[in-house]
């Protein structure tokens, strides 16, 4: 078994959750920003945000989710972890999912665009597997896609030192193979009526691994993207902590647990209170 890190963590739940309203706090109060220099959220702060939202509700479910029925595999719904905004699920479809192409370096050297080419596929037969589940819909621009996934390594995360008393080693940087952040932002509508509160995923997965374990980043990390914010501890499950040495397919228990969440009520999706 490879202990290779995946993209979530509770300590990423948190940063998405501060950056995400940090965004929205500047969006809704920009003359605020203007006075002030950026400081991390207060409690009164996100009130003022959370105030600008619509209550949470639920989004009636997608044709294809609503057709899964739900089995007696069991789910992992107990391990998902809801961002104060909740559920992280998207209410428009197709979702669209943007996948990085070969840069002109990659064309101009054999090795890197074999590699390339490699994680393009892989990256596909990804979005194909939870197409089955939620409509995906690839884009050529990543300004019009939902989600994002770009070939690179994520940012180094520190691995906190020990909090044992007289522990004073620096944080150790940690490696990690895939990673999946998501942003909250106000989206304008067409039709006139108050912007509504929305969200984008970015997903970087490294292209140094074999087809199949790119495969299995992929196939995780789409998990996270499309709703699932948080992780198996089964392995048998495609959004387990870890990977393994034969990454599991979609399980059963992956989408009972999707079901669930897309049945739980959200701020996402909903229109604003004020403009």
């Amino acid at each position: 078994m490879s202990h290779c890190q995946w993209s979530f963590n509770p300590r990423s739940l948190l940063l998405g959750a501060i950056a995400g309203f940090a965004a929205l706090i500047v969006m809704l109060l920009p003359s605020v920003q203007a006075q002030v220099p950026p400081r991390p959220a207060s409690p009164t702060t996100i009130d003022q945000a959370l105030s600008k939202l619509s209550p949470p509700r639920v989004h009636p479910l997608p044709p294809t989710l609503a057709q899964q029925p739900l089995n007696s595999a069991g789910d992992y719904f107990d391990q998902v972890q809801t961002p104060i905004v909740g559920a992280l699920i998207w209410s428009q479809f197709p979702v669209t999912v943007y996948i990085q192409p070969e840069t002109a370096e990659e064309q101009g050297k054999p090795f890197l665009q074999r590699r390339s080419q490699l994680w393009i596929k892989a990256i596909q037969q990804a979005v194909q597997e939870w197409q089955t589940y939620l409509p995906l819909q690839l884009v050529d621009q990543p300004a019009e896609a939902d989600i994002t996934i770009w070939r690179n390594t994520p940012p180094l995360q520190l691995k906190p030192a020990s909090e044992e008393a007289g522990d004073r080693r620096l944080p150790i940087p940690r490696a990690r193979s895939a990673e999946t952040r998501y942003e909250l932002y106000a989206q304008p509508t067409t039709s006139g009526n108050p912007s509504r509160l929305a969200h984008r995923m970015t997903i970087h997965i490294r292209p140094d691994q074999a087809a199949t374990y790119l495969e299995a980043a992929a196939r995780h990390e789409l998990g996270h993207a499309i709703g699932i914010w948080g992780h198996s501890p089964q392995p048998t499950d495609a959004l387990y902590f870890s990977q393994v040495r034969n990454p599991a397919p979609i399980s059963r228990r992956d989408i009972n647990t999707l079901k669930r969440i897309y049945a739980q009520p959200t701020r996402i999706g909903w229109e604003l209170r004020s403009p």
